[in-house]
């Protein structure tokens, strides 16, 4: 089952983003987090290891390719947070969202 976000990773991802916050990586912790989204559900939706998202989410490099999909993946979760589908809450809800809402999505128009 996926681990929440611990507190000390909420308040260093705080601090990031007043340093770093035009890196995507740090775009997408950041609506990961607010969604309630754990980092191993959106590493199926990217097909990375759960380590890659993890060092997006410290600001690490990602390739263009994987940047493209940061960027929609972001509009699609800031829209369905603005509409009420979002945040998750819980694991089996996140998980559930991402595969029926994002990961057709994702087949279908980014190539994935």
């Amino acid at each position: 089952m996926p681990k929440s976000y611990s507190r000390e990773y909420l308040d260093r991802l705080n601090n990031l983003k007043n340093t770093a916050w035009n890196k995507p990586g740090i775009q997408l912790a950041n609506v990961c987090v607010n969604a309630n989204l754990p980092a191993t559900n959106v590493a199926e939706i990217f097909q990375v290891s759960r380590m890659s998202i993890h060092s997006w989410f410290r600001g690490k490099y990602i390739r263009e390719k994987n940047v493209r999909k940061i960027e929609k993946f972001i509009g699609l979760i800031k829209l369905d947070t603005e509409i009420g589908l979002l945040p998750a809450s819980n694991p089996r809800q996140a998980k559930l969202y991402l595969e029926k809402n994002i990961k057709e999505h994702f087949l279908n128009n980014l190539g994935v």
